[in-house]
């Protein structure tokens, strides 16, 4: 419940924002008509990035969707974990990367699509993928995709907001609403307010795969075997660092489960949880970590800030909650 409260709070803030920017230009102006334009031009190019990405993503990610035939034992798990969920099942595809990570993406339930890599394929037991699948299945339940393109909206409207009056008062744009200096000074608060809304955007992300962990729970998969799977995967997408596969796959790691740039730094603080160094987070590891108090470095809290996902140790920390 308190995740789906803080969304629900971040989601009145950042309408707050919008809202309360538009009104003080509509009163600005002495209109409200020409800056409701900023938003129009906004959803209008989200809409079509909506619709376009799922083909960028599998041209990215060179997905093969593959048949029941081909990979039986991926479609049965998709399939359990969707009826689960209540969903249709989604097209489920192996990417030809090697990197070890699995995504999910769609513009509807109806056109969800799962997906995992050859890297993963190799690296994870059936229960560990099994939970990575039904986080995955939980972004689709939740309509994540679309939550984070609409509220991605405000911080573009913001952008093209500061843009227009900072150049209108670099160039002398004044009027009978004010001079070009008051333009460029509301461009300016703009411009701070677009900075504030991308890190509550990333905020927004980073409570939306706390709450796909939950829901992989709550389809029934163990929390340890989610912990083990992000563990080996933060040891896994290490050893892509400095890569032409880490490169390739900047612009789409929002979708997934980990965020491979973050994985060499997250190591260390790992070795916090696995105790014994077996490689794996077992079900009493989480019982001991639910305990403790994570220790994060101040440089790792702030580089959080401006990530799509969770610290690792953090959201293993969460998931030691889960845990009964």
């Amino acid at each position: 419940m308190w995740l789906q409260t803080r969304m629900w709070l971040l989601i009145a803030l950042m309408f707050g924002i919008l809202y309360g920017v538009i009104t003080g230009l509509g009163v600005w102006a002495s209109g409200t008509g020409f800056s409701y334009i900023y938003i129009v031009l906004a959803f209008v190019f989200l809409g079509f990035q909506y619709l376009i990405g799922p083909s960028i993503v599998g041209w990215t990610m060179r997905i093969k969707y593959v048949s029941e035939k081909e990979e039986p034992d991926l479609h049965r798990m998709v399939g359990e974990l969707a009826a689960g969920a209540n969903i249709p099942k989604p097209k489920v595809g192996i990417s030809q990367l090697n990197m070890p990570n699995a995504f999910a993406f769609g513009r509807t339930r109806g056109d969800g699509r799962v997906c995992v890599t050859r890297g993963i394929l190799n690296l994870l037991s059936r229960d560990e993928l099994k939970a990575v699948l039904g986080h995955e299945i939980s972004h689709i339940k939740h309509r994540d995709m679309a939550i984070i393109t609409v509220l991605s909206a405000i911080p573009l409207i913001l952008y093209w907001i500061a843009f227009s009056f900072m150049f209108r008062g670099m160039f002398g744009g004044g009027s009978r609403q004010g001079s070009g200096g008051y333009a460029a000074l509301i461009g300016l608060g703009a411009m701070i307010l677009y900075f504030i809304t991308n890190l509550l955007v990333l905020y927004g992300s980073r409570i939306r795969e706390y709450y796909a962990d939950l829901g992989s729970v709550k389809l029934g998969c163990r929390p340890h075997h989610l912990a083990t799977a992000l563990y080996k995967l933060a040891y896994g997408d290490a050893r892509y660092r400095n890569t032409e596969e880490l490169k390739r796959v900047e612009g789409v790691k929002a979708f997934f489960v980990n965020d491979p740039s973050r994985a060499w730094y997250e190591i260390n603080e790992l070795k916090q949880v696995d105790t014994d160094m077996s490689g794996t987070i077992d079900f009493d590891e989480l019982l001991v970590l639910r305990e403790k108090k994570v220790r994060l470095r101040t440089g790792d809290k702030l580089m959080e800030l401006f990530t799509t996902h969770p610290n690792m140790l953090k959201r293993i920390k969460h998931l030691s909650t889960l845990a009964v």
